[in-house]
């Protein structure tokens, strides 16, 4: 089972994986951190516990259901002359859940609350860790299929899966808090979810995205609103002198 030890190319598979897996499991911090968002501070940390262990359970049992995973590459029937297969299935309605759900959170983020307490209704223990698991099945089936298309022994896609998930599980709650202490940020974050979900869609029609895009729009944009913060910031104490001298 770990006859690879000896391997330098397994160990560059292993290492080259790792990232991958990690930089996979971003978008899953994110809508993680933003649906952990909608409940009382007491159960957040739970709830993002629960809803990264479901994130690696789901990523495991797929893993070890190669036979499964592969089947679902095969065609079920064909539309206008499409074949459409499992896995398209699986990715056309997990996009359009993801579409749905950013935007009912975007029209959420742009209401006016009328109490705090009020910002929190709806947004059960039991429905947050639903939703979680719902999304959780359409990024991992991504995250899975690029685990087997990279590396060749079962035992290098586990610890790869392990691994990126125990670092989600650290980074989960400074980004979660970092997108509830910023609404520009979880505005932006909401849009790579969309952006996400109209993505899955589009794999789902059997429409190629390549994901270095995507990551560099994402990475760009990240980068943009860290210089707009700083530059309002900085522009605060210039309008508290203004204010004083008027």
């Amino acid at each position: 089972m770990f006859e690879w030890f000896s391997s330098p190319e397994a160990w560059v598979a292993l290492s080259t994986l790792i990232a991958l897996e990690i930089v996979l499991g971003i978008d899953n911090i994110v809508f993680i951190s933003i649906l952990v968002g909608r409940l009382p501070v007491a159960q957040r940390d739970k709830a993002r516990r629960l809803g990264i262990g479901l994130a690696m359970l789901t990523r495991l049992l797929l893993l070890f259901s190669l036979a499964w995973i592969m089947g679902l590459e095969n065609p079920l029937f064909a539309v206008l002359g499409e074949e459409i297969s499992g896995r398209d299935i699986i990715l056309l309605f997990g996009g359009l859940f993801l579409i749905g759900k950013s935007t009912l959170e975007i029209h959420s983020s742009l209401e006016i609350p009328v109490h705090e307490a009020n910002s929190q209704m709806g947004a059960s223990f039991m429905s947050v860790l639903v939703q979680i698991a719902i999304l959780d099945i359409v990024f991992s089936l991504d995250s899975v299929i690029t685990a087997v298309g990279l590396a060749e022994y079962l035992s290098i896609m586990v610890i790869a899966i392990v691994v990126s998930v125990v670092v989600m599980l650290f980074a989960a709650k400074p980004i979660g808090e970092f997108v509830d202490l910023h609404p520009t940020i979880k505005m932006l974050a909401l849009s790579f979810l969309l952006l996400i979900g109209f993505t899955l869609v589009a794999e789902g029609l059997d429409v190629h995205v390549p994901k270095g895009y995507i990551y560099f729009a994402m990475a760009f944009s990240i980068g943009v609103e860290i210089l707009n913060m700083r530059v309002r910031r900085n522009s605060e104490p210039l309008r508290l002198t203004k204010k004083i001298n008027e």
